[in-house]
């Protein structure tokens, strides 16, 4: 049953509900608490949903249980990733690494890990060209801090303010977009515990004030007409001369960009070569524009050249970690890795290493294109493993073992036998037919009952699979859907008996209720089931059958003429079988 919680969980997985997914791990790891596949599972899927703290806590418990298992590490270094513990993340991949030092996963969250401590802005390297001498004050205390402070706490509720904070904690170095915002510069202040006043509309910058030594003006002093005090000090307008280095710098981008677009007209003719030649030359002129090392991949992934292909994406994720490159551009890059990798697992028939890649891409950004890629690659390793694992003499064995089980009244023993016949052979319709007897000794009915459905899908002359499906549906109390059941199920074979059977004890129960012979607790249970019916729903909400319930208390000449009608009087039956309707 933790197999069956599993594949569950993975399926969800695959489909992209991560939540679903969370939730059949944890019925699996409920019923098999030392697996360490489990937790493992429910880390990636917490991970999913940007949950890092949960996937942390999974992670570290897979590799408490399996402490040999690399990938343990790959989800533990992924975790401490997204929490922003580069360290931490750093020491778990080199120890996945040492157990397996081929692995392309962990290789490739190292180089991610180490790339962001060197690049992480305004932290520890506050002389690298670039970082913001604030880049601690937007650190992860940042939001508990401007909660705390009832000025800037109002700012909170307003969603301009909020997205303004989430830009600076992600690239300090902007700050200087946004100081003419004076919510910003309070926020400032109290996330650097300083005071901060904005200059007169006219001006620009900042005036800083430390709290404890704030200089007061006299009162006697006169107010400066700050226009005037800008006039007197505005400097006279001088032509700025430009260097000679920054004239060449932007010569070269400028013939870097004239490269880049032949290279996409050559790429759209399929002239593969000159497109290559043409990113490269971009390259050369340009290293500051990642999008020319990715067209270049983009054209090796057309040529099939899918080492050349990985070399340049991983060239463009750790240049756009460097500059700080907009994470669209580094999950595109992340993206293009991962359609190659796939492109190589054809060969290869691991498909794990673009998973992971995919995976890493929606981290930085969730783009539909790839959580599809993500989806489809995840389906064509579960389809690869169920083609490797298809035997179907071995499903039968499996299934005759079962039955002996089931013989022996081993109901759970007998279930695992049946789940592993069609892990199999997934196209045995006997093994599903066998399962759902299982489920419904067991007393698990909507298990017994998919498994019934999915046994009729499979082959619909099938009668057995009927049998099952009446069944659970009579257990369920559902009579008139198992009566349907068992009248579909005689139409393939008329003279089955447990078919003949079934129907005489659903009419029995429906006739029960017809009668009037329900005690109070019966009739209130098959009421209460009936209104979380859908046909019973839209019954008693269709107008005209309002009208006949009417007639039937009202008018009875009124109700004889609408009995005549088949359609409506098989809707009073089904009322009156529930016990919504009663004849007295």
């Amino acid at each position: 049953m933790a197999d069956e919680a599993k594949a569950k969980g993975n399926a969800a997985f695959a489909a992209g509900n991560y939540s679903d997914a969370i939730k059949h791990f944890s019925d699996a790891i409920t019923l098999s608490p030392a697996n360490h596949v489990l937790y493992s599972n429910r880390s990636a899927a917490y991970a999913s949903i940007n949950n890092f703290s949960e996937a942390l806590v999974d992670a570290k418990k897979t590799v408490e249980i399996k402490p040999d298992w690399a990938k343990g590490y790959s989800r533990l270094g992924s975790a401490h990733l997204g929490l922003h513990n580069y360290v931490e993340a750093i020491e778990a991949y080199k120890k996945g690494l040492e157990l397996d030092p081929n692995n392309e996963a962990l290789k490739s969250g190292l180089s991610d890990a180490e790339t962001r401590v060197r690049t992480r802005p305004g932290f520890g390297n506050p002389t690298r060209p670039g970082a913001s001498p604030f880049g601690d004050a937007f650190g992860p205390e940042m939001w508990a801090k401007l909660t705390a402070d009832p000025t800037t706490r109002a700012f909170l509720q307003q969603p301009d303010f909020v997205n303004m904070m989430k830009e600076l904690q992600k690239n300090p170095s902007n700050l200087n977009l946004y100081l003419k915002d004076p919510r910003v510069m309070q926020a400032l202040g109290v996330l650097l515990n300083i005071k901060l006043s904005t200059r007169g509309s006219d001006d620009k910058g900042v005036e800083m004030y430390d709290v404890s030594s704030e200089r007061k003006r006299p009162a006697e002093e006169e107010p400066v007409n700050v226009k005037e005090k800008k006039r007197e000090a505005e400097p006279m307008q001088e032509e700025v001369e430009v260097s000679e280095e920054e004239r060449e710098k932007k010569e070269r981008k400028e013939k870097a960009r004239k490269a880049k677009e032949e290279g996409n007209v050559a790429y759209k003719k399929k002239d593969f070569e000159t497109a290559i030649r043409c990113y490269s030359e971009a390259i050369e002129l340009d290293d500051e524009d990642i999008s020319f090392v990715t067209n270049r991949a983009a054209v090796y992934l057309e040529m099939g050249k899918f080492e050349e292909c990985i070399k340049d994406c991983d060239t463009a994720v750790e240049r756009g970690r460097e500059l700080r490159s907009d994470f669209k551009m580094v999950a595109k890059a992340l993206t293009r890795k991962g359609t190659a990798l796939v492109k190589m697992a054809k060969c290869s028939k691991d498909y794990e290493p673009a998973i992971e890649t995919f995976q890493k891409a929606l981290t930085e950004h969730r783009n539909p294109d790839t959580l599809k890629k993500l989806n489809d690659a995840e389906k064509a390793k579960k389809d690869l493993e169920q083609q490797e694992y298809f035997d179907p003499k071995i499903a039968d064995e499996e299934r005759e073992k079962g039955n002996e089980f089931f013989k022996q009244q081993k109901y759970p023993e007998a279930i695992k036998q049946y789940t592993e016949s069609l892990r199999r052979n997934p196209k045995d319709h006997k093994a599903y037919s066998n399962r759902a007897a299982c489920y419904t000794k067991l007393g698990a009915l909507p298990e017994g009952l998919k498994d019934a459905e999915k046994c009729i899908e499979l082959d619909p002359t099938f009668a057995k699979g009927y049998t099952r499906k009446g069944a659970a549906q009579f257990l369920m109390k559902d009579y008139d859907k198992a009566l349907e059941t068992y009248q579909a199920g005689l139409k393939h074979d008329p003279h089955n008996q447990e078919l003949l059977d079934g129907v005489k004890r659903c009419v029995a129960q429906i006739n029960k209720a017809s009668r009037g012979d329900l005690t109070p607790e019966e009739l209130k249970e098959r009421q209460a089931k009936a209104m979380q019916d859908p046909e019973i729903q839209n019954i008693l909400q269709d107008p005209v059958m309002g009208q006949v319930l009417t007639d039937l208390q009202e008018n009875p000449k009124a109700s004889q003429e609408h009995m005549k009608n088949p359609l409506v009087m098989n809707k009073i039956q089904k009322l009156i079988s529930s016990g919504i309707v009663q004849i007295r």
